[in-house]
């Protein structure tokens, strides 16, 4: 995994070698941007998937927000595509863990794994939102 003091590293090792079939874990922020990713997903790549991922749960935000209770809550969004599967759970206050799967493996046992490892890490998943006010933060 890569972040700025690799002290997670770990865990997406071990979400990775414990859950038969997962390829690639990721861990990003709501509006994208990737803050710890699994060590075979090159730079670019990690970019792609938080781009990707941060729009498939923007989607299913507002789905549940028109179609659901309401709330915006979304508990795990999952994408099945030719020659793999993509899931993406809320990981912490503003952040989500994503693992890019094969297409065999098994969607009860990805969830379950993905589930422990929030459950045991979540607090410390946390990420801030941006200030998008474009300024220097000086007055």
């Amino acid at each position: 995994m890569q972040t700025t003091d690799n002290s997670l590293s770990w865990l997406l090792h071990g979400l990775l070698e414990q859950t038969p079939g997962a390829r690639h874990a990721l861990v990003l922020s709501r509006d994208g941007l990737k803050l710890c990713w699994s060590e075979h997903l090159t730079l670019d790549r990690a970019d792609q998937l938080s781009a990707i991922c941060s729009g498939i749960q923007a989607l299913a935000q507002g789905a549940s927000m028109e179609f659901g209770d309401g709330t915006g809550g979304v508990r795990q969004s999952m994408t099945e595509f030719h020659g793999g599967l993509l899931f993406i759970v809320e990981a912490g206050e503003g952040a989500h863990l994503a693992v890019v799967a094969r297409e065999d493996a098994d969607p009860g046992v990805v969830g379950h794994q993905m589930t422990e490892l929030v459950e045991q890490i979540g607090e410390h998943l946390r990420a801030e939102p941006r200030d998008r006010s474009g300024g220097s933060g000086t007055s």
